[in-house]
């Protein structure tokens, strides 16, 4: 597997492409506005005008998109990615999306004799950046096989989680503890704060203990600097919370905290959607 094509080169995708060109793959793109991508253009990426155009080139085609709706759109339109990869293609879902539409796709697929694999990703920009994204993969085992040494590409810890639609259940699970470990950062700090607190030597105390945590090692100081910039955007957080809350209502679950985390997102989304999930602060401000 030479050529790789790409749909989605935003804050993760733009890094993704990068480190698939690292490794050695020609890298095909599309993209709606051409000037976002100039710069990968110039290291080496060729430009295709349509998403179709681009999956007709390769023998891979990767997306990770922002909503389920445009996920629709790309696989989906009359001039998708199902309606124009050759038989024998092998098509990726990286986008954090909904478990049934990942069984849309890989039944659609496996009608004309695509390979369909859902594998969204953790790790934030910095894990884009530094090619060390986990990788949750639901499809054929066979493809996952497949395809590794792509994945190798952009990530270190990559596992199958099992069929169609199981990388997506194994993101919602993800989410899930994002979602109450975060909130409990930001509530830990607000405390301290309250009580007067040296927020920097309360980090330094509990980091390397049992409250320790990635989400504290990401955010902690970003929290106390008020630096809000994205690694992953707010408004798309709250998606995959609406996604987990709607898939755990199917199997008749009550996740009570998920429940009341996504709506203190929700309060903030007008205001600070485009800011990273750390800025869940402000619901405590």
């Amino acid at each position: 597997m030479k050529k790789i094509g790409f749909v989605g080169l935003g804050i993760m995708g733009k890094s993704m492409t990068r480190n698939l060109m690292k490794a050695g793959y020609e890298l095909h793109i599309f993209a709606r506005t051409r000037a976002k991508v100039e710069d990968v253009i110039r290291e080496g990426a060729i430009f295709h005008p349509s998403v179709g155009e681009c999956v007709e080139e390769v023998e891979a085609m990767i997306s990770i998109v922002g909503y389920p709706a445009d996920v629709e759109e790309v696989y989906f339109g009359e001039k998708g990615i199902l309606n124009s990869a050759k038989p024998g293609t092998y098509v990726i879902d990286m986008t954090t999306s909904s478990p049934k539409l990942a069984k849309r796709i890989y039944e659609s697929a496996k009608e004309k004799g695509i390979h369909a694999l859902d594998a969204p990703v953790t790790g934030g920009d910095t894990g884009a950046k530094n090619g060390t994204l986990s990788i949750l993969v639901g499809g054929d085992k066979a493809d996952y096989e497949a395809c590794h040494a792509v994945f190798e590409a952009m990530g270190t810890n990559i596992n199958y989680e099992g069929g169609p639609g199981c990388g997506q259940h194994t993101k919602m699970a993800n989410q899930i503890m994002i979602a109450g470990t975060l909130s409990g950062v930001c509530e830990a700090m607000s405390y301290a704060k309250a009580q007067g607190l040296n927020l920097q030597t309360l980090l330094d105390s509990v980091a390397t203990g049992a409250a320790g945590s990635k989400q504290l090692d990401a955010f902690g100081e970003k929290i106390m600097n008020g630096d809000y910039a994205p690694g992953f955007f707010m408004k798309h957080f709250i998606k995959d919370m609406n996604l987990a809350v709607e898939e755990a209502n199917a199997q008749g679950l009550n996740l009570k905290i998920l429940k009341q985390v996504l709506a203190n997102y929700r309060t903030l989304e007008a205001e600070y959607g485009d800011m990273g999930t750390q800025a869940l602060i402000k619901f405590y401000e």
